[in-house]
């Protein structure tokens, strides 16, 4: 049970719901894109894909993991874990109609990888927890915890 006090729910909490609310957004945009604007689906999907990457990756940065400022290493990681996670949501999509699971369910398989896989990557790479991140935060407390004494 101890474990279970270490987790981070708060930020899992926001991580899950900026999430799902840009799945919503995705397929308004790639909506917009194909039928709207008449780019062609592999154009739209990709450029909805970018699109959302870029956007996704400051709401994380900033609200999820409650960084000041992004950082091209923090950035490119992302665009990494993303490109990762679609790789292995394709592979899951492709690979397990052949063994006779129907693609609407591989494609579901291939999603909960894909997530899971995401959330080892941000949380154990892109923002994990660093040992001078703590010492700061340590720092930090102890001198508020001091000020407030006085």
């Amino acid at each position: 049970m101890d474990w279970l006090k270490k987790l981070p729910l708060r930020s899992l909490g926001r991580w899950w719901l900026v999430g799902l609310a840009f799945y919503a957004i995705g397929l308004g945009m790639l909506y917009a894109v194909v039928e709207l604007m008449r780019i062609p689906l592999w154009a739209g999907t990709l450029l909805t894909a970018e699109i959302t990457t870029i956007l996704r990756f400051g709401v994380y940065d900033r609200w999820v993991f409650r960084h000041p400022r992004p950082t091209w290493k923090r950035f490119w990681q992302f665009h990494a874990a993303c490109a990762g996670g679609a790789a292995i949501w394709f592979a899951t999509a492709n690979v397990l109609p052949r063994w006779g699971v129907h693609y609407l369910l591989a494609s579901t398989a291939g999603t909960g990888c894909s997530v899971v896989f995401s959330m080892f990557a941000h949380y154990l790479w892109i923002w994990r927890k660093r040992a001078a991140d703590s010492q700061a935060e340590n720092a930090a407390r102890e001198s508020s915890e001091m000020t407030r004494h006085f």
